[in-house]
This record gives C-alpha cells, structure tokens and sequence, in this order.
C-alpha cells in the first residue's frame, strides 16, 4: 500500500461519515466520465439532438416574430424521419441511466473489491448512496450540457435569445428529464443488488422499461374496463371508468414525463386530464398559462416521480444491507 493510500484511509477513518459518501461520489463519477460506454452514449445523444434540432430550425425560422415561443418548439417539432427531441429523450433517458446503474454492486461484488472497499471507513449506506448520487449527479451534468448545446445551436441557427418564460420552462423540464432518469437508475441499481450477473440485472432493468412502454397502457384499460364496467350507459360511468384508465396509466413514470413535457413544453395546455364543458367557462382558449400556473399544473407529476424514485431506493438499500458480504 502506498503513502498516498494510507493517507487517503487515515483521513476517511478520521472525518465524518460523510467524507466517506463523497468519496465513493467523486470515484465513481470519475469511472463514469472516462468510461467508453458514457462516451458512446454521449455521442449517440449528440447525434440524435444535434439532428432534431436543425430539422425544427428549419421549420422555425418561418415563424421568428409570430411566436413567443420558439426555443420550445426546438424540443417538440418533427420531421419525417425523424422524431421530435421529447420523442428522442424518451427513449433515451432510461437506457442512459440503465447503463449506469446495472452494474454498480454486482460489478463489485463479480471483480471481488467490495469486501475491500467495506473494510475501509466506508459504510455500506455511504457506498450505495454513493453510488447513486453518482450517477444521479452524471446524468444531470450531461444533460445540462445537452440543453446548453441546444442553447448555443438556438443562438447561432435561430439569431433570437430566448426569454424568461421559455428559459424557465426549459429548467423545470431539465429537472424532471434528471428525475425521470434517477427513476431507470435506481431500479437498475436495485436489480443490480438482487442480481449477482450484470447482464441479468440489465435485461431485468429493460424488461421492466419495456413493459411500462409498451403495456401498461393495455393492461390499465383493460383494468378499467374489469373493475369500472359501463353497465347502463351512463355518462357518469363512461367519466368514472376513463378517470380510472387515466389514474392507472399515471402509475408509469413514462407517462407522469409525457405529461410533464406536454404541460411545459406547450404553454396553452391548461389541464392534463378530463375538462368538462362547463369548467371552460370564461377560460380563453389558446393562452398560454403562466409558469407558475404551468409548475402547480405538473407538480404532483414531479413529485410523484420524486416519491418513486426514494421508495425504489429504500428498497435497494434494505435488500443491500441484508445481503452477506464475504471476502
């Protein structure tokens, strides 16, 4: 062992906990970083962004000095082939923060260092916290660098700055996409615990993606339709059996995001879920809410997001600290 090691031991036994959580944080962001899967995922999401946002420059620039709104349509537009950069983000979000997570504690545990890393000053909560923050804190770093490069190409291409309104939506969504990336993150962390075979964890992390992808949505009509069946054709049982459907596709994190671009992305949005006539009434159609208006309509989104994202984490944590750890 060098001096620069026993060094390092000495200062983690000597600090608080804490200094042992920030410790695993700074490491494994560093592994992150230089990793080539992050270079190849960095890459792919430079592609697809760079792409969707010339495209919707291109039918934009039409429209400088008609709309408020320009900067946002950069993230909604689409062109035949490609989809709109939501669309992108989408479909990318998880498996960026699936590849970072589907390894972190069985990859330890198959490489035969975590036993070493817990005879250090290291607790196994400051390691697996760690670990998250980690992560957490590198999808947030890249794709803050992603909007700002977004930014840039808006200035350059576009030749308008944006303002406050647009400046400010676009953060509240940046937060959410970071959340919703901490959601896919935690849950393949969480296999990663289950799990000793990362490729096992990976394809469970998946799997689970897939399914809410793809049929939830079925599966929470057909939910519906078995526990709030339209019996006499009335109207209140056709409203109670549609809230339902709705009330169980929210279940999915794909859906609370999807709701979350559509209410910050679109500013004339002014509900995300069933409007009845009469609750229009003196509303005036297609204007735009303010933000703050925009923020209470998707908060229960967010932090419903927020409140996945902990319990999938108390949950790995639990399964972690049961777990034999031998040398």
């Amino acid at each position: 062992m060098s001096a620069l090691e026993r060094a390092e031991i000495q200062r983690l036994r000597e600090g608080s906990p804490w200094t042992g959580l920030w410790a695993v944080v700074a490491k494994e962001m560093a592994d992150h970083l230089t990793s080539a899967r992050m270079r190849i995922l960095e890459l792919l999401i430079l592609l697809t962004a760079g792409g969707t946002v010339y495209v919707a420059m291109q039918q934009i620039r039409a429209s400088i000095g008609s709309d408020r709104f320009i900067y946002l349509k950069l993230f909604t537009l689409s062109q035949d082939p490609l989809p709109s950069l939501i669309g992108f983000l989408g479909f990318l979000v998880p498996l960026i923060a699936i590849a970072l997570g589907f390894d972190a504690v069985n990859g330890e545990f198959n490489r035969k260092t975590l036993s070493r890393i817990l005879a250090q000053p290291i607790y196994r909560d400051a390691l697996l916290s760690g670990k998250f923050l980690a992560g957490l804190f590198t999808l947030a770093l890249v794709f803050s660098a992603i909007w700002l490069l977004i930014f840039g190409m808006g200035l350059i291409g576009l030749g308008v700055a944006p303002n406050s309104e647009e400046v400010g939506r676009l953060l509240w969504f940046l937060l959410a996409t970071i959340f919703y990336g901490g959601i896919w993150l935690v849950l393949a962390q969480m296999f990663s615990v289950v799990f000793r075979q990362p490729a096992t964890a990976a394809l469970a992390a998946i799997a689970t993606w897939l399914f809410f992808t793809v049929f939830w949505n079925i599966l929470a009509s057909l939910l519906a339709q078995s526990l709030r069946p339209i019996q006499y054709g009335f109207l209140q049982e056709a409203l109670a059996q549609a809230e339902l459907e709705l009330a169980l596709t929210r279940i999915s994190p794909n859906t609370l995001y999807a709701e979350i671009a559509i209410a910050l992305l679109n500013p004339t949005v002014r509900s995300l879920g069933f409007v009845l006539p009469f609750q229009l009434e003196g509303a005036i159609l297609g204007t735009p809410l303010p933000l703050h208006q925009s923020v209470l309509l998707i908060w229960p989104h967010l932090t419903g997001l927020i409140a996945a994202t902990i319990l999938l984490f108390a949950l790995a944590y639990v399964l972690f600290q049961r777990q034999e750890i031998r040398a």
